[in-house]
């Protein structure tokens, strides 16, 4: 029998924490990880190296940030987001302000760049995002406050290491580590309690989701409720990956299968937040 994963206040992970998932399914790609770090499309500066930003957009002027820790050699105020045209922001320095950005660091000693989005100040839940591949926080950032805003929550994400402004090389082992320290800054630094927080892996993402959330190599051993999304025309992740993690999960709400749909536009689809927003809604309170 296999030892119990991580237990906080007497619950596990597994029984205090939702889960979201867009394939693939973990187990399968876990030992072919192909990790595609793009060029930074983003800066986090400390309060003394504040400036205009090279390449910085028209309204991204800095968004104002929770303290850099002191470890990572900030001094005293706030640290700032600039952001390149590359990351094709979206919105506008109002949006921008409600962006929060500092630096973590994992138990394998890399500094993790986080992000906390700030869409829903009264909503109960905020979500814990694993980005997927060749993406960074910079481009992330638009589509956050987009979702955050439509589903009503909050959300925390942060880079792998090696991507963005994180240390260090993608890896296995450190996409475990990332997101156990991602899980502690939202903890500790905003109070967060576990059974507030919805654990949602996109694409990549889903391998360090599902160990979180389970602390074993098997989704069948994720004991929260699951939404599974996937497209039936994905054509980076075939269709199959989606419909076994459905099958897999003791606990899986009603799937989404959207029709048509590829690896990377499935979130252009109207039932993609029509679902999203029933599963928090309606499906975690009464679970």
């Amino acid at each position: 029998m296999p030892e119990p994963g991580p237990r906080m206040n007497g619950f596990s992970l597994g029984e205090l924490c939702w889960l979201f998932c867009c394939p693939p399914c973990p187990s399968r790609i876990a030992a072919k990880l192909a990790f595609l770090p793009p060029e930074p499309t983003y800066t986090v500066l400390a309060p003394e190296q504040r400036g205009p930003g090279p390449g910085a957009p028209a309204p991204a002027t800095p968004a104002q940030a929770a303290p850099q820790p002191a470890e990572e050699g900030a001094g005293p105020g706030v640290c700032s987001l600039h952001l390149s045209e590359r990351a094709d922001w979206q919105y506008t320095q109002r949006e921008l302000d409600a962006v929060e950005v500092f630096f973590s660091r994992t138990a394998r000693d890399n500094r993790l760049g986080c992000m906390f989005v700030r869409c829903a100040p009264s909503s109960r839940y905020t979500l814990l995002f694993s980005h997927g591949n060749a993406v960074d926080l910079g481009q992330m950032c638009s589509f956050y406050i987009g979702l955050g805003s439509r589903i009503n929550c909050n959300i925390f994400s942060y880079d792998y290491s090696g991507y963005g402004v994180s240390s260090g090389r993608p890896s296995e082992k450190n996409l475990y580590a990332d997101i156990d320290a991602a899980w502690q800054a939202l903890r500790t630094r905003y109070g967060v309690s576990p059974e507030n927080i919805i654990l949602y892996g996109q694409s990549i993402g889903t391998v360090p989701t599902v160990d979180l959330a389970s602390r074993i190599d098997k989704i069948s051993k994720v004991t929260s409720p699951v939404l599974v999304i996937h497209g039936t025309e994905d054509e980076v992740i075939d269709f199959s990956h989606g419909l076994a993690m459905y099958e897999r999960c003791p606990r899986a709400v009603e799937p989404l299968w959207v029709e048509g749909a590829g690896h990377n536009d499935i979130e252009l689809y109207a039932q993609y937040l029509e679902r999203l927003k029933q599963f928090i809604s309606h499906e975690l309170p009464n679970s």
